[in-house]
């Protein structure tokens, strides 16, 4: 199953949870700022994203929305 994620810039408060969780390494950290004045992170390489929605349930924002594909 093949997977993609979307991250609401806005909500990210640059914790990185969401980076340790992902066993694919589909996140990374953005060199740009939000409003806020955080770094979010971003969808990496997202090929090799499965879907598995670690990053989004460890996200203390409810940043990060994942999509599953067949």
């Amino acid at each position: 199953m093949k997977g993609r994620i979307e991250i609401n810039r806005e909500r990210c408060k640059e914790c990185h949870l969401c980076i340790a969780a992902c066993k694919q390494r589909c996140i990374t950290p953005s060199p740009e700022y939000n409003t806020m004045g955080y770094r979010p992170v971003s969808p990496g390489d997202s090929r090799d994203c499965t879907g598995c929605t670690l990053c989004a349930v460890v996200c203390p924002e409810v940043a990060i929305e994942v999509y599953r594909e067949e």
